[in-house]
């Protein structure tokens, strides 16, 4: 049974705290998996607050907050792809980012979509195969003049009404 947290929608007043949590979750969660230079190129994703908070608002982002601090964020994006998945790192191994997951696959299921995927950072590739997640190709994308490593993982969701 995963920890039950509260989730809603994102709201742009939620854009400078989920790019604080964002750059977090990749300096501190991802250190074992990328160096230094990777993990700022990807966290400089997020540095353009205005195209972030568009690039937030133009999918489905659910966010969870406990007692006023955030905790995570999560992003469904054409129905059928999970876009990302953030935790703090304080918040890290608590369910938030179980119960986020659990979230945008019952969106994408119920918006129709038999198969989600997503392209999962060299740390989250465990998290999403105990999800149920197959790998299906590994991926070098270009971050500055850098490249960062993924794996493209899916998973099968069944009809609407199974469960």
């Amino acid at each position: 049974m995963t920890a039950s947290y509260p989730l809603r929608p994102f709201l742009p007043a939620d854009t400078m705290a989920l790019r604080e949590l964002f750059a977090q979750s990749i300096e501190e969660l991802t250190a074992e998996d990328y160096d230094e230079d990777q993990r700022a190129a990807w966290a400089s994703t997020a540095v353009d607050a205005e195209a972030f908070a568009e690039r937030l608002g133009s999918m489905v982002t659910l966010v969870v907050q406990v007692d006023g601090e955030y905790a995570g964020f999560a992003s469904l994006k054409s129905n059928n792809i999970f876009d990302m998945l953030y935790v703090h790192p304080y918040h890290a191994g608590q369910g938030v980012g179980a119960a986020l997951s659990d979230a945008i696959e019952r969106l994408a299921r119920g918006r129709g979509a038999s198969e989600i995927t997503v392209e999962a950072s060299d740390t989250a590739v465990p998290f999403f195969e105990a999800r149920g997640y197959q790998a299906k190709q590994r991926t070098m994308l270009p971050r500055d003049d850098l490249w960062l490593a993924n794996t493209t993982m899916t998973k099968q969701l069944g009809a609407a009404n199974d469960g």
